[in-house]
């Protein structure tokens, strides 16, 4: 009876450790193939993004970049770093800044941008030419802080080829009090 007993405690404890470890090795398949968590540098991103938020990201099967999406990009530039920008136009699209204005323009129709700091004044150093038109397999992206980021705008980082798009942010996780979805 007592034998029993420990066999069938030893058992019970075997089938938790096997179960536990199942469910680290699924969490560590699934955070390396399909979701990847990134921090935020800098502030960019501001006021959607803050330096130091911790982010969710859609990666593995991220494959149709859309306009408005906020991305994490990979793509070799000076900085050596990753970035994270908001897609503003996608391939064949003309993107055209009114920097007096302060207003972007995507095939002729001026975007409503709710999400950014203040307007786009700052055509930042060795900025490109504008118009312009995104060449296939390309995204043109953007800050949201506008006058206070390095992005598409400056030959420094220029148009981002997809392949270099590490991911989708769908969910901020880090501080507490804007967990939630990211738009």
């Amino acid at each position: 009876m007592e034998e029993t007993r420990k066999r069938d405690s030893a058992s019970g404890l075997y089938e938790w450790v096997e179960a536990l470890l199942l469910a680290v090795v699924l969490v560590v398949l699934v955070f390396t193939f399909l979701w990847r968590v990134v921090t935020v540098d800098g502030p960019s991103m501001q006021p959607t993004l803050h330096n130091g938020d911790k982010l969710v990201l859609y990666s593995q099967a991220y494959r149709n970049p859309q306009q408005g999406d906020i991305v994490v990009i990979t793509q070799p530039n000076s900085r050596n770093e990753p970035l994270i920008k908001r897609i503003v136009a996608k391939e064949g699209q003309t993107v055209d800044i009114d920097f007096e204005q302060g207003t972007v323009t995507v095939d002729g129709t001026v975007l409503q941008e709710d999400y950014i700091q203040e307007p786009t004044h700052n055509p930042t150093s060795a900025p490109v030419s504008f118009p312009l038109t995104v060449p296939k397999g390309c995204v043109f992206v953007l800050g949201d802080n506008r006058n206070n980021s390095t992005d598409s705008r400056s030959r420094e980082i220029g148009l981002i080829d997809e392949r270099y798009i590490l991911g989708k942010a769908v969910f901020r996780l880090f501080p507490i009090d804007s967990f939630g979805t990211v738009k």
